[in-house]
């Protein structure tokens, strides 16, 4: 008789175990998912960072493509993400979203070029050094999007690349990868697999670490991967908006500075010339003045005569 109870229970067991692990899990309407575009931003603290990067991004998107009506309060966004709550999608600039990483937030863009408005933020900043958030750290540009699995990435990137880097277009570029959660080996595969695609489309595109014309962004957040090619990555500090308004020293030139160095020396060796100099004019001035007091002597000696 107790047995039957208990072929039942282990059923029940079984089965709420596989609904628990195998159910799907759907993203909300504020969640970073494929298909999107946008702008993540890297901070400390994701609260008060929300409203300074919408703040910043509708500053200089009214300047780039007029006024936005309809884009989110700050302040609203910000209250609605803590409580976890939806709004009806508007057609707008600016939609902060859930990334799904640590400090990492995505704001959706919509009727607007990300990469431009984040090129037109930085290049401002880089010239004025005019301090004008506390929490951002990065700014990076999504302009495409796809599953993270590694054929899927491969499959995505041979047409989003093609307007850079397909014949007659090429340039030298570097790839800027970070994979959350992903091994060592497979970032590793995967970068292979992206060079070799650069290749394929025109051998002439060239990897380079130093100043490279283009870099390309890859950033993987769980099942979603964030992509988008970019102008002045070096030059911009990573995209970083501390970094960037930090004055930049000026390098010294190798000759002037080997000049610098001898500087010194040149300066000990000309005080020594200088001394022997004094010395000797000293013993010529000393042995004229003694010969012609000798003369003198001489003379009146003869005169005396």
């Amino acid at each position: 008789m107790s047995a039957v109870p208990n072929e039942s229970r282990k059923r029940n067991r079984k089965r709420y175990a596989y609904g628990y692990f195998h159910t799907k899990r759907h993203k909300g309407p504020r969640e970073l998912d494929v298909g999107m575009e946008g702008i993540l931003v890297t901070c400390n603290n994701e609260k008060t960072c929300t409203p300074e990067a919408l703040n910043l991004l509708s500053e200089y998107a009214d300047k780039l493509y007029g006024p936005d009506s309809l884009h989110d309060d700050a302040e609203s966004i910000s209250e609605e993400l803590e409580a976890g709550a939806s709004r009806p999608q508007q057609e707008k600039y600016f939609q902060a979203m859930k990334s799904g990483a640590h400090n990492v937030i995505f704001i959706r863009t919509q009727n607007l070029e990300p990469d431009k408005l984040v090129h037109s933020i930085l290049s401002d900043l880089h010239t004025t050094k005019k301090k004008k958030s506390n929490e951002i750290l990065r700014m990076l540009p999504v302009t495409g999007t796809c599953m993270a699995f590694h054929e899927e990435i491969v499959r995505y990137l041979t047409t989003f690349l093609e307007p850079w880097f397909r014949a007659p277009n090429y340039a030298t570029y570097h790839i800027a990868f970070k994979g959350r959660d992903i091994g060592y080996k497979k970032t590793d595969e995967i970068m292979k697999s992206i060079a070799g695609v650069l290749g394929r489309l025109n051998r002439k595109n060239k990897l380079e670490l130093t100043n490279p014309q283009l870099t390309i962004i890859i950033e993987v957040i769980k099942a979603v991967c964030c992509i988008s090619v970019v102008r002045d990555y070096k030059l911009y500090r990573k995209y970083n908006i501390q970094e960037i308004l930090k004055v930049d020293a000026p390098k010294p030139d190798a000759t002037s500075a080997k000049t610098d160095a001898n500087k010194p020396e040149e300066e000990g060796n000309q005080k020594e010339e200088d001394t022997k100099h004094e010395d000797k004019t000293g013993d010529l001035e000393n042995g004229k003045n003694v010969s012609e007091d000798d003369k003198k002597v001489d003379k009146g000696q003869g005169e005396g005569e």
